[in-house]
């Protein structure tokens, strides 16, 4: 039996057709369904649709389900259709004709869109605090090789002197852009859709904003069509803030991949961390970092999957938003996976020291001789000629120490104020809102 169903009910065919993957998402979904309608409960007896005991009963009963939920033992049974159901029949084989208010004012579509933004909520925080253990990570692996230096490419061509600080500090800076990407993509799911029923309102005098605030949103979708137009919006953006940190973490891969080639041969890792060839003993093979940049290319694919579903997307729900699921919930969880094993192997990194004392690498300080001319007062189109007619005769014999000490420069990685930009883009979220609204729906 389904909730809208009446008389008939639809063929198999089309059912399972319908309800595709639903199940498996559904159940992570759970938790967040029975927060809001607490929330939703808690606002229908404040306008006079429950009485005080008949909430108490939604509440008794709403928490007992999020105690099987956290338990493990909530299931979805059989012939139910969803999530939103097995709650509601729960609530109604327990407590009777109450289970049965308890949608008053509400539609399957804003309750599945409230589930959706407060799941969304929850896992891009996830997100940004593992994003936050490698910022940490690489800020520390910056200052412990600061000093160790290293070739800088360009087109992939030997260029000028880096250093593993600078290659480290420049990912973690990446992170803070990327997290300032997920805040965007927060703010929009963290706000209330609630109340906009199938998206166009309701007869009941619903209190919108006492819904908000009890689920611990920063704002309102006030319009109730633009509340349900959010979906696809919402997914869109978090596949973009996903897509960037996957950006930051293929290009941590396929550099290391190149550093351990032994062509290379600037960073190590334990041999128990890479993998050998079935007929070539001496292989040390990088599959963690060549996996982890082909699921962080797939993550970097998901923004057009997702736009080109949108595409034709008219005002109001459609069934084809059913399907954004399908990307978003295992990217979400893709993206976590690819964070832990990124720091889990940094753990394990070992740099090469002195690796520019080789001559191979003495063009790399090409500039830093034009430079030394132009300090002592040659023009500098001619100090870059002279060098280059050094080079060209064999009679380049430059000095290899590095003096640069501007900011983000080899000699002053500022990485003080990386962390602080870091530390803003994290208070941006309002973490400790959300557990406050959580702990007093459930109390």
């Amino acid at each position: 039996m389904k909730l809208w169903q009446k008389n008939t009910s639809s063929k198999q065919e089309v059912e399972q057709f319908t309800i595709g993957r639903d199940p498996e998402f559904d159940i992570l979904l759970a938790p967040f369904d029975v927060l809001g309608s607490l929330a939703h409960a808690q606002m229908l007896e404040s306008i006079g649709l429950l009485t005080r005991s008949e909430l108490e009963i939604l509440q008794k009963g709403l928490k007992e389900i999020w105690m099987e939920i956290e338990a493990g033992t909530f299931r979805i049974e059989e012939g139910v259709e969803d999530v939103h159901s097995q709650v509601e029949f729960l609530l109604t084989q327990r407590y009777g004709d109450v289970g049965k208010k308890l949608h008053s004012g509400r539609s399957r579509n804003d309750q599945v869109l409230v589930d959706l933004k407060l799941y969304y909520r929850h896992r891009i925080r996830e997100i940004v605090l593992l994003t936050k253990k490698l910022f940490n990570q690489l800020i520390d692996l910056a200052e412990k090789h600061q000093h160790d230096l290293m070739p800088g490419y360009t087109h992939t061509q030997l260029a000028m002197p880096s250093s593993f600080g600078l290659w480290f500090s420049g990912l973690a800076e990446s992170l803070v852009e990327d997290t300032m990407l997920l805040k965007a993509a927060y703010s929009l799911a963290n706000q209330n859709p609630l109340g906009s029923a199938a998206g166009y309102g309701s007869s009941f005098p619903l209190n919108r904003s006492l819904t908000t605030q009890l689920l611990g949103f920063e704002d309102l979708h006030y319009n109730v069509i633009n509340a349900q137009n959010s979906r696809g919006k919402s997914e869109k953006f978090i596949a973009f803030g996903v897509a960037a940190l996957a950006g930051t973490l293929n290009r941590l891969s396929d550099d290391i991949i190149q550093f351990m080639n032994p062509h290379f041969g600037f960073v190590v890792f334990p041999d128990e961390l890479t993998t050998g060839s079935s007929i070539m003993p001496h292989k040390k093979n990088p599959d963690v970092f060549e996996l982890l940049r082909a699921k962080t290319n797939q993550l970097q694919s998901s923004p057009q999957v997702i736009l080109m579903q949108l595409t034709n997307m008219t005002t109001g729900y459609h069934r084809d938003l059913q399907l954004l699921k399908e990307t978003v919930f295992p990217d979400l969880e893709k993206i976590s996976e690819c964070i832990e094993m990124t720091v889990f192997m940094l753990d394990n990194i070992r740099v090469k020291k002195d690796i520019l004392k080789d001559p191979f690498y003495s063009y790399l300080f090409s500039v830093e001789e034009v430079n030394k001319l132009v300090l002592a007062g040659m023009p500098f189109r001619d100090a870059y000629k002279k060098i280059g007619l050094d080079i060209e005769a064999g009679e380049f014999n430059p000095a290899t120490e590095v003096l640069h000490t501007h900011e983000g420069s080899i000699g002053n990685l500022c990485l003080d104020q990386i962390k602080e930009k870091m530390s803003r883009a994290l208070e941006s979220f309002s973490f400790g809102e959300i557990d406050s609204s959580q702990t007093n729906l459930l109390k």
